[in-house]
């Protein structure tokens, strides 16, 4: 979450800011016995046994269970759900150009102290009524790329965490995420919700979840299917700072997300306090960096990324929060009630992310770089 001298800024700031308008399978069975099956079926079973040398498949892949600790790597399944199956549009209601919720989360914890702040039990309910009304997360950078992968009927969401805190993630000495974080909530959930994705974006300042440059953090999350994205290096207001510092304050951060892990390539930024440098377009492109999207603090549903509507420099936000409370209509709760009472205004998906099918009547609104994917109906 912000620091406690952010906290104060943020709400005169942030109207400032809103433009307008599967299981993992065991590893190996050495050792265990098969009781009540045929001779015939149980020799059928030790050359399969042979044959995947104590694997298991992850994406397609064969996956060599550890021994050290680090066993999250069993879950990759959970973050690709079945392949998406293409439905005839109208079958499902189609529309992918409906709005996309981005929900916007600071500090997970028992005691919360700001609107900011909530609970591991608040998360797991906002879990389960995504889950329950048919939201898959997708990342920031696939989102923003138009790479929005998930079954017929279903309805990207995008979790987003900014500032790196602990309690949205840490690792403990045995190498796993320290249960209780939302890493932690979200991979426990996906036990038990096969159709969820455990997949967020954690937007870092330099100090990543208490881990000095992210050393340990940053490459975890890449290795397991989470993004990480840009919040600066010093959480800082680029709306004060001239264009030289301001793009020191991102593009160092991205080298240090790079250092962390080489593998890294950070695409997209949430402003700190959803402020703009001067000129905006800084925040996209500049001395060591090249983004596709921006993020701000609130205070509505996203447009579709296929839409002409669909603004890199300026991709809002919805704080997670419950239906009551200091500006609760600007808050997850509330903004999720419309979505569900106007269903057609969400985005659906057709299970083929080759194409885009909506409703023929909103054939206008398709970006220009878009329409050769085009399928109304």
């Amino acid at each position: 979450m912000p620091s406690s001298g952010h906290i104060p800024r943020i709400n005169r700031v942030i109207r400032e800011s809103i433009p307008s308008g599967y299981t993992p399978l065991p590893s190996c069975y050495a050792g265990r016995t098969l009781e009540g099956v045929t001779p015939k079926l149980a020799s059928l079973v030790a050359v399969l046994f042979l044959l995947t040398a104590c694997t298991t498949v992850v994406e397609g892949r064969p996956h060599e269970q550890r021994d050290d600790g680090q066993e999250w790597a069993a879950f990759a399944p959970l973050r690709s759900s079945a392949p998406a199956v293409p439905a005839e549009p109208a079958s499902v209601r189609a529309n992918e150009l409906g709005r996309v919720p981005v929900l916007m989360y600071h500090r997970i914890v028992p005691e919360t102290e700001s609107v900011y702040d909530r609970t591991p039990e608040d998360f797991r309910a906002e879990l389960e009524r995504l889950d329950r009304e048919g939201y898959v997360p997708v990342s920031a950078a696939d989102f923003t790329a138009g790479r929005i992968d998930i079954p017929a009927g279903k309805h990207p969401v995008v979790l987003t965490f900014d500032d790196g805190d602990p309690s949205q993630f840490a690792l403990g000495p045995d190498g796993n995420p320290v249960p209780g974080t939302a890493v932690a909530i979200m991979l426990d959930f996906a036990r038990s919700h096969p159709q969820f994705r455990p997949v967020a974006t954690f937007y870092v300042n330099a100090e990543a979840f208490g881990d000095p440059g992210g050393a340990r953090t940053i490459p975890w999350l890449l290795a397991n299917g989470f993004d990480v994205g840009n919040h600066t290096k010093t959480h800082a207001n680029l709306r004060e700072a001239d264009e030289e510092t301001a793009q020191a304050e991102i593009g160092e951060l991205d080298a240090l997300i790079r250092r962390a892990a080489p593998q890294a390539n950070p695409t997209t930024i949430a402003l700190p306090f959803g402020i703009h440098p001067r000129p905006k377009e800084l925040a996209l492109q500049g001395n060591g960096y090249r983004y596709q999207g921006a993020f701000l603090v609130g205070s509505n549903p996203s447009a579709s990324p296929f839409t002409a509507d669909f603004d890199p420099l300026n991709i809002p936000r919805i704080r997670s929060q419950g239906a009551t409370g200091e500006e609760a209509e600007y808050g997850s709760a509330v903004w999720l009630d419309k979505l569900a009472q106007n269903a057609e205004s969400r985005y659906t998906s057709d299970g083929d992310p080759a194409r885009i099918s909506y409703p023929k009547s909103d054939t206008d609104e398709v970006a220009a770089k878009f329409r050769d994917k085009v399928n109304p109906y």
